[in-house]
């Protein structure tokens, strides 16, 4: 009986980097704009523009732990995180979009108390403050654009800098329609459009960075192609008891018991075998996989059973 297991590292980590610098660029840049928004929105009493500067103290803080969590999964691993800390950009693009939610529930609450009570707008000034808004989150969105692909923190971070400058769009169609009708409802009215925006762009985030925490199978993974990849692999019988699971949003993980057909059989040989064809058809870096010459340990486990139509002897 023989395992082994393999990982390969690629440019990603010099990819973090720029991310990294791009991230801390637009993190500045939210802060200062956010507490312009802040002064218009009390100046000109627009729930759109406090409601933007809400989402966008968010984003401050979504944007630092974006941050903190590049910084945090350049850690190399330690005995009590043997994989690293690469997971911890997980956990902040899942906290980035639980953060996303929660500030549409506050948009809501106080778009439904302005449709009760409605407060005037100073129309020409909301304008102005959403205008330069757009083009500053345009700004941050295209400083970011070319790093979001790059794992779900950094997508995390690009959908709040989106969800921004539709908060600024809102705002602007707002003011041009206080203006033009010197009524107040389109502030509220486009608080909550705004808000509807991001619950729907934030969705996948959310879905996606669940789906990593509780260590389901890759979106773009199928454990049935990999199991008969496996189990047509030559001097294989079967394969039991496979896992397949994210670490991060670029490293894929694979664990497995392979029964081979000839007990001796070189066991080196057919690991390395393995795990190469694991890294060149399925992008699979990191795979753990236990040889065993017999069904014994297989048949002492409840539930692990071969694939049905493999050609195992379960008698020897």
């Amino acid at each position: 009986m023989e395992h082994g297991h393999t990982h390969t590292h690629t440019h990603l980590e010099i990819e973090s980097d720029v991310g990294e610098a791009r991230l801390a660029i637009v993190l500045f840049i939210t802060a200062g704009y956010m507490i312009v928004e802040v002064v218009g929105g009390f100046l000109f009493n627009s729930l759109a523009l406090l409601a933007d500067a809400g989402h966008m103290l968010s984003d401050v803080v979504a944007l630092g732990l974006s941050w903190i969590a590049i910084r945090i999964g350049k850690r190399a691993p330690t005995d009590r995180h043997t994989y690293g800390f690469k997971r911890t950009e997980i956990l902040a693009a899942f906290v980035n979009g639980l953060g996303l939610w929660f500030i549409v529930g506050v948009i809501f609450y106080e778009a439904a108390q302005r449709f009760f009570d409605p407060a005037p707008v100073a129309g020409f000034g909301m304008l102005v403050v959403a205008c330069a808004g757009l083009a500053v989150n345009l700004l941050m969105a295209v400083t970011l654009f070319g790093s979001q692909g790059e794992n779900l923190n950094l997508r995390g971070a690009f959908l709040h800098v989106l969800s921004d400058a539709l908060g600024s769009v809102g705002a602007i169609v707002a003011a041009v329609a206080i203006l033009l009708t010197d009524m107040y409802w389109p502030d509220p009215l486009f608080s909550i459009l705004i808000g509807l925006l991001i619950l729907y762009s934030s969705f996948g985030l959310v879905k996606e960075s669940a789906h990593i925490l509780l260590e389901g199978v890759p979106p773009n993974v199928e454990i049935q192609e990999i199991e008969d990849a496996i189990v047509n692999h030559s001097g294989v019988c079967c394969v039991y008891d496979l896992h397949v699971w994210s670490i991060s949003s670029h490293r894929v993980a694979l664990s497995a018991h392979v029964v081979v057909q000839d007990p001796v059989v070189d066991n080196a040989a057919l690991l390395r075998s393995l795990e190469k064809m694991l890294v060149e058809n399925f992008k699979i870096t990191h795979s753990t996989i236990q040889i065993e010459t017999t069904h014994e340990m297989r048949l002492e486990l409840e539930r692990l059973v071969c694939r049905i139509g493999t050609s195992c002897d379960l008698t020897r």
